[in-house]
């Protein structure tokens, strides 16, 4: 297992000098670059570059002289959103991301699952967290059934027909949301769908990280480093379904923080031992979104962390195998 970065957190920077800010982390060997949606596109431009041999060529080149390998293409996005201009706009960025992986040798692309609206006349997303009133569970069944189900059948085709795996990211909001939803569309769809793994999506949910990671086993493609505080008292008062916006730091139940930030280095230890245990030995991709440290100083503690508590593969001869 090997140390990488979500590049938009240089999203400041030209390409070059983002390579040279990664470099002079030292133990940070690969980079998740966005390709469009949320994560933007800052470091990697897509139509200048998909079906461009010579312009590919020439940025892997770039890359590997610094010593740096792509880890994934992500461009995290709702393709089921109910506006059909937005949904398209969506899919046409991740078809070209797969287009792009496999002309690259980037064997993974990262998005969202996407949350449709409640019927066919919608304009907004619905994401549906109750089974009562009634007609919540209909809305359900018709967003897996009627959207997510065909959509992401179709997608994960496309995308083995390129040679490449779809790592969706469990997150609140999407109807891939925790453990159970994401196997269930795994189950539905084929085991080239299966899932980037963010630890703190799944924290402030109550969920025991290292218990998912086994639950979820070899459909984990991809792992972000990223970590959540919990404030007891705001969470004693209103729990940890929290909307409110992430300026206001000092009310909310819990904040994204950098690695070590949140939970410690046994913690840390222990999902890096579950991720060995369910086969993962690929990258780590540090996910800075900290508001209360520093780019530098989040990365810097990420890194000294993570480098002390990723294992690396025991000799083929030892005694104990």
């Amino acid at each position: 297992m090997k140390l990488g970065l979500f590049t938009p957190v240089y999203g400041s920077l030209n390409v070059k000098d983002m390579i040279a800010k990664v470099r002079s982390l030292e133990k940070v060997h690969a980079i998740e670059i966005g390709t469009g949606g949320w994560p933007g596109n800052d470091h990697l431009d897509v139509d200048a570059l998909v079906d461009n041999k010579p312009c590919t060529l020439e940025y892997r080149k770039m890359l590997a002289d610094a010593g740096l390998t792509i880890s994934a293409l992500s461009c995290h996005n709702n393709p089921l959103h109910p506006d059909h201009a937005v949904a398209k706009a969506a899919d046409d960025i991740f078809r070209k991301t797969v287009r792009l992986a496999e002309q690259m040798d980037v064997p993974v692309v990262v998005t969202f699952s996407g949350c449709p609206g409640a019927s066919e006349t919608a304009t907004h997303p619905n994401w549906v967290t109750t089974p009562w009133p009634p007609e919540f569970l209909e809305i359900l069944e018709w967003q897996w059934e009627k959207k997510a189900i065909p959509y992401w059948c179709g997608a994960s085709r496309f995308a083995a027909d390129h040679g490449v795996k779809v790592a969706l990211e469990a997150h609140p909001g999407f109807v891939v949301y925790n453990v159970e939803s994401a196997l269930k569309l795994r189950e539905a769809v084929g085991p080239g769908l299966g899932v980037n793994f963010d630890p703190s999506h799944l924290f402030w949910q109550g969920v025991d990280v290292p218990a998912a990671i086994r639950a979820l086993g070899d459909s984990i493609f991809h792992v972000h480093a990223k970590d959540v505080a919990l404030d007891r008292q705001n969470v004693a008062v209103n729990g940890v379904i929290d909307t409110k916006t992430y300026r206001r730091m000092a009310e909310r139940s819990w904040l994204f923080r950098t690695v070590g930030w949140g939970h410690d280095e046994l913690e840390w230890k222990r999902i890096v031992s579950a991720l060995r245990l369910a086969g993962y030995n690929y990258v780590m991709s540090i996910e800075h979104e900290d508001a209360l440290a520093s780019v530098d100083e989040g990365l810097r503690a990420a890194v000294d962390l993570l480098s002390r508590v990723i294992l690396t593969e025991p000799p083929v001869d030892a005694w104990w195998t």
